[in-house]
């Protein structure tokens, strides 16, 4: 018996560079957040005093940025380096890291559907941690604000959970002039009022429930959150959907690229 080798055997192009193209885009995206993170802590004087991470008793939004571009830049150059060097080991890589995080987020889909209340409470525990530490970061006041104005709404549960912020607390003996007040962002906004009243949420607390209603939002945000979701539902689902095909794609291209890549090796040994 004979066998023949075939010298033009050749991954194909196809593959190749569609899979290339399909990582740049995540590898330039995972850039642009690690440089938009470093400056944010740089801005914030993180990158001489590391401390200030672990001061904050709530979310450093920037953490967050560092991390999504952490994953994307190392995610985008195993692909794009894979692709174009055929290396094997960098596709496994990429291709078992998109499966897990497709599971992962499978998981979490499901557990949150299956586990409601305990969410609920995690979101809670999570909203009141990072209410106290409200005026700590600069970035974590900044959603908090966009938050509260964008859904109508204030605290957790309710105005009443300013008071685990000690600026806010009608109990503390601090001197703070924000004391048994609200951000201005709980404040239901004036149509006619141009530039924005930060003070408009000074001793509102100390007035009656009553009359809280005409100058706050009393709603808290999980509840607005529980009502928003329903309505957008299908943004939600479309949004989960398009991310997950996007990972689909991704996986079916990495393995097509493996499978050809191992075809031609065999091919070639003979």
């Amino acid at each position: 018996m004979h066998y023949y080798r075939y010298s033009n055997a050749e991954v194909s192009c196809w593959y190749k560079y569609l899979l290339f193209s399909y990582n740049i885009v995540f590898w330039l995206a995972g850039v642009a957040f690690l440089a938009a993170g470093l400056w944010a802590w740089s801005e914030k004087g993180v990158l001489s005093d590391l401390t200030k991470v672990t001061g904050l008793h709530g979310l450093d939004p920037v953490v967050l940025v560092l991390l999504v571009g952490i994953v994307m830049f190392t995610l985008g150059f195993a692909g794009c380096v894979g692709a174009l060097r055929e290396n094997i080991c960098l596709l496994k890589f990429f291709c078992g890291a998109i499966v897990f995080i497709f599971l992962l987020e499978l998981a979490v889909a499901v557990m949150a559907f299956l586990f409601q209340d305990w969410v609920r409470d995690r979101v809670k525990e999570f909203f009141e941690n990072n209410i106290k530490s409200y005026r700590d970061d600069i970035d974590l006041q900044n959603i908090i604000d966009s938050l509260q104005r964008i859904n109508h709404c204030c605290g957790a549960q309710g105005p009443e959970d300013w008071d685990f912020n000690m600026y806010f607390n009608c109990n503390s003996e601090t001197k703070s002039r924000e004391k048994c007040g609200v951000p201005f962002s709980c404040c239901i906004p004036d149509p006619a009022q141009k530039v924005v009243n930060t003070q408009c949420g000074y001793d509102i607390r100390k007035k009656s429930k009553n009359q809280w209603e005409d100058q706050i939002f009393v709603k808290g945000c999980i509840h607005a959150l529980e009502a928003w979701l329903p309505r957008n539902i299908y943004i939600v689902a479309g949004v989960f959907i398009a991310i997950s095909l996007l990972q689909i794609f991704g996986i079916f291209l990495a393995r097509s690229l493996i499978s050809d890549i191992e075809a031609v090796k065999a091919s070639n040994a003979f």
